[in-house]
């Protein structure tokens, strides 16, 4: 099983609503694949979720290729390079997308160093201009402007930012305006906040999460609440986010998931329903979101608002439809697991085995 501090690269899909009707466009879906150095490239029939492995597929990429992200033209995925094995790469990947849903590396590779190590998780505002890199070797946040003809990135003045403790996860609101930033500290996790400005980060404030590990991160649709699952205290924190981007605890936070080692959350775009990844438990857990921003477990048909998957669910995905969400399971079954979506509730579909443990799946429209 890859360390927590693979597991949580995440949830980086585009995801537009929950509902939708029949459709004859295909969607692609890409899997990393650390261990391999590779990238896994599907087509995803829209009607029923099933995957076919594309022509082309497996791809190569950097060393230990751990986390992705499409930008919102639908024209580059950009992927991070870590390293692995003791070899230390620390770039970006660039690739062009092609009708078909076929990739080709554009190189060279845009490197993170000399002042940032470790890319692990990447985050695009919602404009597709700037592309955050987090670095968990170094601590710090870098961050790149976006050609919009070619995809080539360009490090903004001052980056990288250093953001004082180890970061674990990161999210952009909606409106792009502001960065957070969940960090491991002691005695509990914190959640830093940032104003962006023309990709400048200016700290806002930081927010403890009252537990242990806060390695998900997941933020309402409208902007408004910010939500953390601290991993090894079995529980979710709740805040606010105001005009400013300061954040407060909402009455009532945090509140027990239930399960054991919740370690990835994502929304629903409407902002209904939040789902957990429950690593050591094995499930999906469901929330609907009641009026004052707190989660309650989603009433289902069973006793239970969990949904069974397989070994070690370790991040969550949508389908830009919102009919099917995807499990990336790093377990003894590792490989992606598709759920159809109905009011919240999930129906498991079938299970692809992709070679090696993946670390991250995006799903292109």
């Amino acid at each position: 099983m890859l360390q927590k501090a693979l597991v949580l690269f995440l949830v980086l899909a585009s995801i537009a609503g929950f509902t939708g009707c029949g459709s004859t466009s295909s969607h692609y879906v890409y899997a990393t694949i650390p261990v391999a150095n590779q990238i896994v490239a599907y087509r995803e029939d829209p009607n029923s979720g099933v995957l076919t492995q594309i022509s082309g597929s497996p791809y190569s990429v950097g060393q230990g290729a751990i986390s992705m992200v499409l930008h919102p033209s639908g024209k580059f995925l950009y992927v991070a390079n870590p390293g692995q094995g003791g070899t230390a790469e620390n770039d970006i990947s660039l690739f062009t997308i092609a009708k078909g849903g076929t990739l080709t590396e554009v190189l060279p590779r845009t490197s993170v160093a000399p002042n940032a190590s470790r890319p692990q998780l990447l985050v695009m505002d919602p404009a597709g201009t700037l592309l955050y890199v987090m670095n968990t070797g170094s601590n710090n946040i870098s961050v790149f402007s976006i050609d919009s003809g070619s995809g080539a990135l360009t490090q903004v003045t001052g980056s990288p930012f250093f953001i004082g403790a180890p970061p674990l996860n990161m999210q952009l609101t909606p409106s792009g305006n502001f960065l957070y930033v969940s960090l491991a500290s002691t005695p509990n996790g914190l959640i830093a906040g940032y104003s962006v400005t023309g990709g400048q980060l200016t700290l806002v404030g930081t927010s403890s999460t009252d537990g242990v590990n806060p390695y998900g991160l997941a933020i309402h649709a409208n902007g408004t609440y910010l939500y953390a699952a601290n991993s090894t205290s079995n529980s979710i924190a709740v805040f606010t986010i105001d005009s400013s981007g300061t954040l407060a605890k909402v009455v009532g936070s945090p509140i027990a998931d239930g399960y054991t080692d919740p370690i990835a959350m994502i929304f629903d775009p409407s902002g209904k329903y939040l789902y957990v990844a429950n690593q050591v438990s094995n499930n999906v857990a469901a929330y609907s979101i009641d009026s004052s921003g707190l989660p309650a477990a989603l009433s289902t048909s069973t006793t239970t608002n969990a949904f069974g998957t397989e070994s070690s669910p370790s991040f969550l995905v949508a389908d830009p439809t919102g009919k099917y969400l995807f499990v990336g399971n790093q377990g003894t079954s590792a490989g992606i697991q598709a759920f159809s979506v109905s009011s919240g509730s999930l129906s498991a579909l079938s299970t692809y085995a992709v070679g090696n443990t993946p670390s991250s799946i995006v799903v292109l429209q």
